[in-house]
Parts: structure tokens; C-alpha cells; sequence
């Protein structure tokens, strides 16, 4: 499960990737990419939580720092979302914030599952 949650996690960062590019270029963000980036970084989330409840000893240990640092990169994602929503644009510093708290969860991850 952790596996899968991996490569999710990197097809989520190809749509934040793309989504950071046009924020900061000021174009508009198409809400197609804004939900596939939130729903597989959601997926991706919810399995490291089930592989992290439902395993047990040192194998899902693990995966507890990931977990915190997504969680955080979530709620961050929420709040940007929150601004797409409402037809607003987001605050660069939130952006950048955003994508290097879900990068450094990103990597944790791959740490602990690899």
C-alpha cells in the first residue's frame, strides 16, 4: 500500500508542478488539474494512514514523520484550494510553502518505503 501511495504521491507532484508554473506565470489554473493534483494526493494520503494504523512494529514506525509532514501539506493544499474556489489568487509564499512541505513529506515517504 505504501508502494502505491509513492507513486500517487509523484503523480500528484507532476499537477502541482504544472499548477505551481501557471500560478506564477499568472495564468489561470484549470480546475481539472487543481482536482486530479488534490484527489491523488488525497488517495495517496489516506493509504499511508491505513498502512500506518493497520501495520504494526518497526515496518510502519516509519511512516509517522511522512505522515505528519503530508498532514500539514494537506491542510496547506485545503487553504490554496480554498482560493481556487473562490476565484482568487493565491499568495506566492503560500505556494512555495505548500510545495516545500509536500516535497520534504514527499521524500520522507520514499525514505521510509524504500
Amino acid at each position: 500500500m505504501p508502494t502505491i501511495a509513492v507513486i500517487l504521491f509523484a503523480l500528484a507532484a507532476l499537477g502541482g508542478l504544472f499548477l505551481a508554473v501557471r500560478h506564477f506565470k499568472g495564468q489561470a489554473l484549470p480546475m481539472p488539474v487543481s482536482l486530479i493534483h488534490g484527489g491523488a494526493a488525497a488517495t495517496g494520503l489516506v493509504l499511508v494512514i491505513v498502512a500506518y494504523l493497520g501495520g504494526g512494529g518497526a515496518a510502519t514506525s516509519g511512516l509517522a514523520l511522512p505522515l505528519i509532514v503530508l498532514v500539514v501539506a494537506a491542510l496547506g493544499g485545503f487553504f490554496l484550494f480554498s482560493f481556487h474556489l473562490r476565484g482568487l489568487r493565491a499568495p506566492n509564499a503560500v505556494v512555495v510553502i505548500h510545495a516545500l512541505v509536500a516535497v520534504v513529506g514527499f521524500l520522507a515517504l520514499v525514505l521510509a518505503v524504500f
